[in-house]
């Protein structure tokens, strides 16, 4: 790794704050931005947050907002849309679904120990081995020890209290108002589009930068 490898946590269609924090970081050329899925819905523009992201040769992880699109994009499978997703469907260019296609999962720096996702992994299971319908949408983990979201498991344990690496891992998809650092991962999801703030970590100097959202965008 010659320059920085910058992680973005979730941007929502927020192309103001995202174009604000990279002014920000100070790009250089050799730098590499990650950023941590959830470019789209909710905010005001996804689809200037999906140009910017390929004009600085952004690679983007897929989130569970970009992986309910494209199963609907495929399948026409109701099930798959909600309202939020019309905007997206309507205005997305064949660039700009070809750029979501090509989405990973993850992406690894063995150097570092570190591996970035969008949601995050089940602790003692082969992180690498974990499908999509796992590493977009986990949030807590049930006592049966299932993947489960925040909203259907409220005194469930966050995954990344019970995950004790290697690797260490850095993540989005939890909004929080603070950053959430423990021993073995980062969860940078500073809710942007809910009037947070749009987090930047930096490898391997492990900094934050940050901007505040101009406005809350949903709730």
């Amino acid at each position: 790794m010659t320059g920085r490898l910058i992680a973005i946590g979730d941007i929502h269609g927020c192309y103001q704050e995202f174009s604000d924090l990279i002014a920000k970081l100070e790009l250089q050329n050799d730098d590499q931005l990650i950023l941590l899925g959830d470019l789209l819905n909710r905010g005001p523009d996804s689809r200037k947050v999906i140009e910017l992201a390929r004009e600085h040769r952004a690679i983007s992880l897929l989130g569970n907002h970009e992986l309910r699109l494209l199963n609907y994009r495929r399948t026409k499978d109701e099930n798959y849309f909600k309202a939020e997703d019309a905007e997206a469907l309507e205005k997305l260019q064949p660039d700009d679904w070809a750029y979501l296609e090509a989405m990973p999962l993850t992406h690894s720096l063995e150097e570092l120990q570190t591996v970035l996702v969008h949601g995050g992994f089940l602790p003692n299971e082969p992180w690498q081995k974990q499908p999509a319908q796992v590493v977009t949408r986990i949030q807590v983990i049930d006592r049966e020890g299932r993947p489960r979201k925040r909203a259907e498991c409220e005194n469930c344990p966050p995954w990344a209290d019970l995950w004790n690496g290697p690797p260490f891992v850095v993540y989005g998809h939890t909004p929080r108002r603070e950053i959430y650092k423990l021993k073995w991962s980062v969860g940078i999801d500073t809710g942007c589009v809910l009037g947070g703030n749009l987090t930047a970590y930096i490898l391997p100097e492990r900094r934050f930068v940050q901007v505040k959202a101009r406005k809350a965008y949903y709730s």
